[in-house]
């Protein structure tokens, strides 16, 4: 089955070049030119798509708006493409639900080798079928849900992924460069310090209520572990 893309960019030449593109490597593309229409094929074609590849900046509806409407009820991945190089921007979108961010302009080259990656990973997590409990955190690898005293915790993919291998190992630590090579793969050219956004991020999350047992611990000069009753060290 062909890989299914919905591209969302405003600009039709770009759009044009990258709808060639994505179709000489035999996959499929849906184009939207602004946010509203890409919730709305969003929506249309959710159970046939693959990835997403939004803009940041678009009429109607900006990206990071789409990004957070998507990000309640579906870890589909979602690559960001976007003139906005401040670091901040960056964290912003990996943090508001992005599993991957490219700055404007980019080589063609470089993005389909970030969906290739984002695709493998996508598919690693669909062949897994188990559930992890961790206790009162329950994460289904069936369905690919992530819940806490019952109520459902919605996560990126690439959220999604790094808890899974965090929740496998439970009681252990995870080394920095393991659940880099894990998650991001071992031809990772990225910053480092993405690892600690998305644990940062995992934390607000899964951690978010004060009054549960904190189950995501720093493990100084390894890693991160997922533990109960574990502090900090």
């Amino acid at each position: 089955m062909k890989t299914k893309i919905l591209l969302v960019e405003d600009e039709e030449g770009l759009a044009d070049s990258l709808k060639t593109e994505l179709e000489l490597e035999d996959m499929v593309v849906i184009w939207a030119k602004d946010g509203q229409e890409a919730l709305d094929l969003f929506h249309e074609h959710e159970q046939e798509l693959n990835l997403i590849i939004l803009d940041w900046m678009l009429p109607k509806l900006d990206g990071f708006s789409v990004l957070r409407r998507i990000r309640k009820h579906s870890q589909m991945p979602v690559i960001m493409l976007t003139a906005r190089d401040y670091i901040g921007d960056k964290v912003a979108g990996l943090t508001g639900g992005a599993d991957d961010y490219m700055t404007k302009p980019f080589e063609v080259e470089e993005l389909l080798a970030r969906i290739e990656v984002s695709l493998r990973h996508s598919q690693k997590t669909d062949h897994q079928a188990k559930i992890y409990t961790v206790g009162d955190l329950t994460v289904d690898t069936t369905t690919k849900r992530v819940s806490r005293h019952n109520k459902i915790i919605p996560l990126t993919q690439r959220e999604y992924e790094l808890l899974v291998v965090l929740v496998m190992n439970e009681d252990e630590a995870c080394s920095r460069d393991g659940l880099l090579d894990e998650v991001w793969g071992v031809d990772f050219e990225g910053q480092p310090n993405i690892l600690d956004v998305y644990v940062r991020n995992l934390r607000s999350k899964i951690d978010a209520d004060p009054s549960n047992q904190k189950l995501i611990h720093t493990v100084r000069g390894v890693g991160y572990m997922l533990s109960q009753n574990v502090q900090d060290r």
